[in-house]
Order: structure tokens, then sequence, then C-alpha cells
């Protein structure tokens, strides 16, 4: 699991990146993100109700995400804001080693 340190603590900063950030979309998850003043990234992953109805399956999508945003920690832009928002829920089945492929890309997509 990601350090609590680089997770989002609030819902004030999430709202702000939302109002403030650029998106990347693929067609099962998207990435907002934004530059911020902390001198080091912070994450989130929202999951829907619409993806899952049950708080169960959210969750193991979110923890999946989690773990590999921690994988491939270190390709992550620096002084960053990153909200995954998941829209499909193939990626609680989805094998792992894609779902960190699918991350990574995204990160360097983000630095563009």
């Amino acid at each position: 699991m990601l350090s609590k340190k680089y997770r989002f603590h609030s819902r004030g900063g999430v709202r702000y990146t939302y109002a403030h950030g650029k998106t990347i979309r693929t067609p099962k998850i998207s990435l907002v993100h934004n530059e911020n003043t902390r001198g080091f990234q912070r994450f989130a992953v929202v999951v829907s109700k619409k993806v899952e109805k049950t708080a169960v399956a959210r969750n193991r999508i979110r923890r999946r995400v989690y773990e590999a945003i921690r994988a491939e920690f270190e390709n992550a832009p620096k002084k960053r804001d990153f909200i995954f928002v998941v829209y499909n829920k193939d990626i609680a089945t989805m094998d792992f080693k894609e779902l960190r492929a699918t991350v990574n890309s995204l990160f360097s997509q983000s630095m563009i």
C-alpha cells in the first residue's frame, strides 16, 4: 500500500485538482493531474458506485490501483497531485503487469 504521506487527507485538495487539473483518459481509467507546492506527490483513487455496487469490490479495485502506483512510484513526476478515476470494473480482474503498464503510461503522458 502507498504510504499515507503520499495520499490526499482532505477533499479540498481533491476539489482543487479536479477544478484546475488536466485529464488524460483511457478506456478503463483516467488521470487528473495538477502541479502542487508541497515538494512531493499526492495520489487519490476514485471508484464510483456506478462501477461496482459493493464497497468490498470498490475497495479491492482501489487497493490494486494503489499498489500499481506504489510499484511505479519512481516514474511519477515530482511536485504533482494525481487522481486516478476508474471507469471500468475490469480493473479488478486485469493482469497486474498490464495495470502497472497503464499507470506508468499515464505518468509518462502527464509529464508532457
